[in-house]
């Protein structure tokens, strides 16, 4: 199917879910994920309308970037190996995988312009996924505050793989109680406006629970992350 019209279905979700949670589907950015699609399928994503490309792999990334270039807003989307971000810190807008000092330290190193992060949280606590433990993160926010060019724009997580509703919600409420703590500190480096949570199969209770960024593949290009 042409991303297009699978842009489209994804669109009226969006709606469907911001009606709901008394919402405006301009408040909820679409990030495409392209990770295992050709550049050709990325490409026409981009013409389809779709502002914004997730890699979570730095050749993937690199690959796609040497054809799209700037067209779309790139994010990176999975665990960054201190030794990569040399790789990619020139060409990405977004890093959503910020779960470690001295990940921060070498980003803010290598960054020539403020980079945007978020912080990535392990809120289900399996220990299949990277991210802070929810009772690490406001330390950890705190540590960062000397490195001028990292800016902490928000959260992301990833909820457990369930049919159960609740256990969803749950960890996308949590993600949004976390943002609510820290926006209180007032920290100027770290407004966290912005909460990436919700994929292909769950990204309409993310929106009803506060979601920014959407993540999608398998529904939008073909794949997910």
């Amino acid at each position: 199917m042409k991303v297009k019209d699978n842009l489209e279905k994804i669109k009226a979700k969006i709606k469907e879910a911001c009606e709901k949670a008394n919402r405006q589907p301009d408040e909820i950015t679409i990030i495409a994920v392209t990770k295992y699609v050709t550049t050709e399928r990325a490409l026409e994503a981009v013409e389809s309308g779709v502002t914004d490309l997730g890699e979570n792999r730095d050749e993937g990334l690199l690959s796609k970037w040497e054809v799209l270039e700037d067209k779309p807003k790139w994010h990176f989307i999975g665990t960054l190996q201190t030794r990569k971000v040399k790789n990619i810190i020139d060409k990405v807008q977004y890093i959503h995988s910020l779960d470690r000092f001295s990940l921060a330290q070498e980003i803010n190193k290598r960054a020539k312009d403020r980079i945007k992060c978020f912080v990535q949280v392990n809120v289900s606590q399996e220990e299949s996924k990277h991210g802070l433990s929810p009772e690490k993160v406001i330390d950890f926010i705190v540590s960062l505050k000397e490195f001028s060019n990292i800016e902490i724009v928000g959260f992301m997580t990833m909820a457990p793989l369930t049919e159960d509703e609740n256990k969803i919600r749950a960890c996308f409420r949590k993600l949004k109680e976390i943002q609510m703590q820290v926006q209180k500190l007032g920290l100027t480096y770290a407004p966290c406006h912005e909460l990436s949570m919700g994929m292909s199969n769950d990204f309409m209770i993310a929106i009803e629970e506060g979601a920014t960024m959407i993540r999608v593949g398998t529904a939008l290009v073909g794949n997910d992350q």
